[in-house]
């Protein structure tokens, strides 16, 4: 592929690692951003010291001129579309917003690209919120029969998982309604028009910089905070959501791979092929800090489970991973964790550590697992490098800086 590339949102968490990415392998690199009303540079540039090495373009995705106009400027051999509206809370309160941009900007970008009739590749950051619900069991379909009342499209297998490329898409959430439209819309391009666009479909990527309002910084910030004694409790929503957590340079390497050999056209998923829960983010979280977790129990001391980080590696729905016993214990649904429980007790070599459960961090609908198949993009190359403790070690550095504790703004 050529060398020069434009990223839209290049001043968010994966727009700048991504940056930085392609300026270590020698690619000339654009970005559009958003001028800040008090004249502030983007953060997560500055913070990765690339600032001044990236070639800013004043653009919203939501104004077809300004992007016809940021073509014209740097011409790109290839664009990563990752703008977007990307907290799936959020969307619940804002729709709208969250509608304007990662929908009308997305026709916009793909109509500047027809009218200038470029031949760059477009990688899209699709996201694993478009698969929403994955059938696990036969006893999930039964529950999620009972409380849905319908499963569309029903599935052809059960389990559904690891998520492949052919995974129903059950979105579960405004944000990911949002992301199927783009997903779509970019095949729907490259059909009608011609254009060389390039679905990713990306589970969970953490790592330094992650915006606070993401569970997994929220909890590793907390866990920071009390080990510095600047907070007493834990406050966490459902802790009992798998989620197949990658660390950020893995996706980065993946987005990089797929415009250099991805098919245009096509749709490839990316993650870690492993899943793990809220509650063992947390419990791993804490042990890293070194918190010896010796037991987890309900404040009303029931749901008691004792050594519940310890480690298992079998393999669960035909893929081998890491896991803790209070994963085994919550996948085989000998645990489940609920608001009316009001939290958790941690007994550890340090004291008891209070994990309280905050009603306004449940979400209205909410994806049980994810877990991804990603043999589709290891055949061009992918490779997962980092663990879940790379991942947790990189959050929790970054968290040690209480700069970055106590600045509000990182939450943006």
């Amino acid at each position: 592929m050529g060398k020069t590339v434009l990223i839209t949102g290049i001043t968010g968490f994966v727009g700048s690692h991504l940056a930085h990415r392609l300026l270590d392998l020698g690619f000339q690199v654009f970005g559009l951003y958003r001028r800040r009303a008090d004249g502030s540079r983007p953060r997560r540039l500055t913070e990765l010291g690339i600032y001044g090495e990236v070639n800013l373009l004043e653009a919203d995705v939501t104004n077809l001129i300004s992007l016809l106009s940021s073509l014209d400027k740097c011409n790109p051999d290839l664009i990563f579309h990752l703008a977007a509206h990307s907290f799936v809370q959020t969307s619940f309160r804002f729709p709208l917003e969250v509608f304007d941009v990662n929908c009308l900007g997305t026709q916009n970008l793909l109509e500047a690209v027809r009218l200038k009739s470029l031949s760059c590749k477009i990688v899209f950051a699709g996201s694993s919120e478009e698969y929403g619900l994955q059938i696990s069991s036969e006893k999930h379909f039964k529950l999620a029969l009972k409380r849905y009342h319908v499963v569309s499209p029903e599935p052809d297998r059960i389990p559904e998982l690891p998520i492949n490329e052919n995974n129903p898409l059950r979105p579960m959430s405004p944000y990911a309604i949002s992301k199927v439209y783009g997903d779509f819309l970019m095949r729907n391009y490259y059909h009608a028009y011609g254009l060389n666009t390039i679905v990713s479909r990306a589970f969970n990527h953490e790592g330094s910089g992650r915006g606070q309002q993401f569970v997994t910084s929220s909890v590793v910030r907390q866990c920071v905070s009390l080990k510095m004694g600047e907070a007493s409790a834990i406050f966490v929503g459902n802790v009992n959501m798998f989620r197949d957590w990658s660390h950020v340079d893995d996706i980065v390497n993946g987005y990089i791979l797929l415009g250099e050999k991805g098919i245009p056209g096509d749709v490839y998923v990316q993650g870690s092929m492993r899943t793990n829960s809220v509650l063992s983010y947390v419990l791993l979280t804490l042990e890293h800090l070194g918190y010896q977790i010796e037991r987890i129990r309900t404040p009303r001391g029931s749901k008691i489970v004792n050594n519940p980080v310890e480690v298992v590696s079998d393999s669960r729905y035909g893929v081998k991973f890491e896991r803790t016993k209070i994963d085994n214990l919550l996948l085989d649904g000998e645990l489940e964790y609920e608001l009316g429980d009001r939290g958790l007790i941690i007994d550890t070599n340090k004291g008891r550590v209070r994990v309280l459960f905050d009603k306004e961090k449940f979400r209205p609908t909410d994806v049980p697992i994810l877990l991804s198949d990603t043999k589709k993009i290891q055949r061009i190359g992918y490779k997962v490098t980092k663990s879940l403790q790379d991942i947790i070690r990189d959050q929790v550095n970054y968290y040690l800086n209480p700069e970055n504790r106590f600045d509000v703004r990182r939450s943006i």
